[in-house]
């Protein structure tokens, strides 16, 4: 399995057999993105809540491939209602799809999408593929239950945002981490705009002080998994 991060919350997952997963697809409108959306393929799109920078341009994506949207049922909804293909799920729930198990957790946000629809509850998304466990936490603030998410789920992967503002800061990403307790924390949603500036190394620092591994990766990239 692969994943490359785009900036801001867009990630792509590529399974083992092929399978290509977005994550909060925001590109053609981020200034940090380096890749467009024409560039960018998908045969499923995980919503994690409805706002702009997170819908994004996952529409004219999936007229282009056909993707599935995977969300929470009010979002998945409206992307009926616009005449794609969706999965209604919804917070402690999850499903097995053909490239691996979905379950939605709680997030602490808003859900409204740029036309004034009400998307429901805001989510974090736990993605179990290829042997392993991947949180994207979705836009939130920091919450104690991420200690049970990590407890029920060992987890090897988080990404979360460290941008303050809209979401956790630094100083809460690092205790989210602390609680969560994965192998790897990727942090996110940051520096895409000045009100969200933040400094991914000195979160990297401090996770490793609590003798944790933290990854930032460069916008474009693609690791191994």
């Amino acid at each position: 399995m692969r994943l490359k991060y785009f900036s801001h919350s867009a990630f792509q997952i590529t399974t083992d057999a092929g399978k290509k997963i977005l994550i909060d697809p925001f590109l053609d409108g981020n200034p940090t993105s380096p890749v467009k959306s024409k560039d960018v393929d998908a045969d499923f799109i995980i919503l994690t809540h409805g706002h702009g920078d997170h819908i994004g341009d996952s529409f004219s994506i999936a007229e282009r491939c056909g993707s599935l949207f995977i969300c929470c049922n009010e979002l998945a909804n409206y992307c009926s209602s616009k005449g794609f293909k969706a999965h209604n799920m919804h917070i402690g729930g999850s499903y097995n799809f053909e490239f691996g198990r979905v379950k939605f957790t709680i997030a602490h946000h808003g859900s409204m999408t740029p036309d004034n629809y009400y998307a429901g509850e805001a989510s974090g998304v736990i993605l179990s593929i290829d042997g392993k466990n991947l949180y994207h936490t979705g836009d939130t603030g920091l919450f104690y239950d991420m200690k049970l998410i990590g407890e029920m789920t060992p987890l090897d992967y988080m990404l979360l945002p460290i941008g303050d503002n809209y979401t956790m800061g630094i100083t809460d990403a690092v205790k989210a981490v602390e609680l969560a307790n994965p192998k790897i924390a990727i942090p996110m949603h940051y520096n895409t705009f000045p009100v969200i500036n933040s400094d991914p190394e000195e979160f990297k620092k401090r996770v490793e002080t609590l003798g944790k591994k933290a990854i930032v990766l460069k916008f474009g990239q693609e690791i191994l998994l």
